[in-house]
């Protein structure tokens, strides 16, 4: 994975982290921080995965 994207996709799924903690904490879930970076992993991985795809789709 590309290093800038990386840092990119790792500010956006920041930004969106207070909003995931509130829909969990809604529905019952505590999300500590030492959950936090498998779930900001698995967002980036997500991210990535869409970003290629939007890439191959462009060629």
């Amino acid at each position: 994975m590309d290093t800038e994207r990386n840092m990119k996709f790792m500010q956006i799924a920041m930004s969106h982290l207070p909003e995931a903690q509130a829909f969990l904490e809604r529905k019952g879930i505590e999300l500590g921080m030492e959950d936090v970076q498998p779930m900001l992993q698995l967002l980036m991985n997500v991210m990535n995965d869409a970003y290629e795809l939007g890439k191959e789709e462009g060629k």
